[in-house]
């Protein structure tokens, strides 16, 4: 971890959440391999060539499980210690890095980056959004691959969403309910679960502050970081956010 504001200490996933994440979107019906496999095509088809990847703010690991598949050479990073913990089990001899988005350094470049699940929603502001555009642009080799996939634009967010999860797993149930509440351009999601296994029953909460960003933000981020950027929408897969690919210029 190398930087923490109190605006976004409720982002960070504890290991209450990471412990029953992957249950709870995979039965959700999150398809991390096409999703993964998305990602491939967009790379592929702007640098065939490509043979390494980095995945920023790769969570647990499961789309690093698919694109390794693809790659000679993919790393992580994560900023969250039980996350990051949860994707080195799941990923033994890839390297996951702790790091923040906004000012990660690994001393090296990669064909491609991606950054996934609107990990970039949560920048508090316009210079934030910059500052991670700018970071993973410059792990970036020239002439290589990078791809975020945004949050909610403003016009398509729906202040006052209600979402709900009932899954099983063996003995274990969990449920999941969660509102979502916007001010001007910032989002406040207040999630709670109730687990109940055989140690008994608890009940936790995860409260999450994004920001709606307009896609001029976006592209601007971009070439601000010295890419060419293509927004590209993508309505089968990643809740229809679509995804931004820029080409580092060369």
């Amino acid at each position: 971890m190398t930087t923490e504001t109190p605006a976004r200490e409720t982002n960070v996933y504890g290991s209450e959440v990471s412990d029953v994440y992957d249950l709870v979107y995979q039965r959700r019906g999150k398809d991390y391999e096409k999703e993964a496999e998305a990602v491939v095509s967009l790379v592929r088809s702007r640098k065939p060539d490509a043979d390494s990847l980095l995945d920023v703010a790769c969570g647990t690991g499961e789309h690093l499980r698919s694109l390794r598949d693809h790659f000679a050479h993919v790393e992580g990073l994560e900023l969250s210690d039980t996350m990051r913990e949860a994707a080195r089990i799941k990923l033994p001899g890839v390297a996951v890095h702790p790091g923040d988005i906004r000012d990660f350094d690994l001393g090296r470049t990669f064909d491609a980056v991606c950054s996934l699940y609107s990990t970039v929603g949560y920048m508090a502001s316009a210079d934030e959004l910059n500052a991670a555009v700018g970071t993973m642009a410059r792990h970036v080799s020239p002439g290589g691959v990078l791809i975020v996939e945004p949050w909610y634009f403003p016009e398509r967010f729906t202040d006052g969403h209600v979402g709900s999860d009932l899954v099983r797993d063996g003995d274990r149930t969990v449920t999941r309910v969660a509102k979502s509440v916007r001010s001007g351009d910032v989002v406040r999601q207040e999630a709670h679960y109730i687990v109940a296994d055989a140690d008994g029953i608890r009940h936790f909460e995860h409260v999450q502050v994004f920001t709606l960003f307009a896609p001029s933000q976006y592209v601007a981020a971009f070439e601000r970081a010295g890419c060419a950027v293509q927004y590209v929408q993508q309505d089968d897969i990643l809740a229809g956010r679509g995804l931004f690919v820029g080409i580092r210029s060369r």
